[in-house]
């Protein structure tokens, strides 16, 4: 007898291991392989978005881009940063503190180069596309008699924060204009500080470089007879043949109080910038879903209108990242 139940035992175990073999049990491991990819596919993408301070356009907008992403991107789980802007976000993105930043393409171009502001090149950014024109308005008020960029000689001129990508813009225009900082008195003010100053009478002229209409220009217009001074042809041409981030820009009439003629100026461009190890396919959806949600980003902020596909690439101071490469050969 005991021979007879080893020998049922031994059966039924060949049997089990007949059946495993068969592929009774393989699905297991090729159910838990799927599981295994769902769930690695399902992993979330954190991505910190460095934008700018919490008044500006720069932020609103992050908040709009953060929450397509979102919504439309799989895995994506963004969050819009409030920061001190430009300068400050580039360090975020070398630091890998930041993963997308919003920022002037001239500030980008003197990273990729390691001029103006930054000592060291920045080789590994890229960009992802070119967002709205920030346009260089050259404020004064009517009864200063400035007329002309050449009117600043010997005048109080607000030409930014120290360092700032504001001052380097307003020293740029100046040294273009045959000007330097010793033939005027240059303060160095922030927006605000340079509005309020204008308003005081303690400036004669301030460089703005932001989006139009600007807040800061709009409330001294409300108050007093203002003045945005236009940049002659000349002067146009030489810099946009000196400086490869410029483009022509033009101010219309009655964008603020009082100013009823188009003001010729320059402006630089809004970007997107990310490293260069960044997934391709994540860029491409980031460009893409950005694009195709452009409703949500004019109801974040007025300057939405002017981001187009069709100008994503203008004014683009560094290589493209092949993501947003592909979205942009696809149109």
């Amino acid at each position: 007898m005991g021979k007879k139940v080893l020998a049922i035992v031994l059966a039924g175990v060949l049997l089990m291991a007949l059946i495993a073999g068969c592929g009774g049990g393989s699905s297991t491991p090729q159910n838990g392989g799927e599981e295994a990819k769902q769930e690695q596919k399902q992993e979330p993408i954190f991505l910190n978005i460095a934008t700018g301070g919490t008044a500006g356009t720069y932020f609103p907008l992050g908040g709009a881009v953060s929450e397509i992403w979102n919504k439309n991107v799989p895995g994506v789980n963004s969050t819009a940063q409030s920061t001190g802007a430009s300068v400050a976000n580039i360090n975020l993105l070398r630091e890998n503190k930041a993963d997308v930043i919003f920022v002037q393409n001239d500030i980008v171009y003197y990273a990729a180069n390691g001029v103006e502001l930054f000592e060291e090149k920045y080789e590994d950014i890229r960009g992802l596309a070119i967002l709205y024109p920030e346009t260089i308005q050259l404020v004064t008020l009517a009864n200063k008699g400035i007329n002309s960029i050449s009117d600043l000689k010997g005048k109080r001129v607000a030409v930014g924060a120290a360092g700032s990508g504001a001052e380097a813009n307003a020293r740029q225009i100046l040294n273009a204009a045959g000007i330097t900082y010793d033939d005027i008195t240059p303060q160095y003010l922030s927006f605000a500080e340079a509005a309020n100053n204008l308003k005081d009478g303690n400036v004669d002229a301030a460089f703005v470089t932001a989006g139009f209409p600007t807040a800061a220009v709009t409330d001294i217009a409300t108050q007093h007879d203002v003045r945005i001074v236009s940049l002659d042809d000349a002067l146009v041409e030489k810099l946009l043949d000196q400086y490869p981030y410029y483009v022509k820009n033009v101010i219309p009439a009655n964008t603020y109080k009082g100013v009823t003629e188009d003001v010729q100026t320059v402006a630089v461009q809004a970007m997107l910038a990310v490293r260069s190890d960044m997934d391709e396919e994540l860029a491409y959806n980031l460009v893409k879903t950005m694009y195709d949600n452009l409703d949500r980003i004019k109801a974040a902020h007025s300057v939405g209108e002017l981001i187009k596909p069709e100008t994503g690439t203008e004014g683009m101071p560094v290589d493209l990242h092949p993501g947003a490469q592909k979205y942009f050969d696809e149109l």
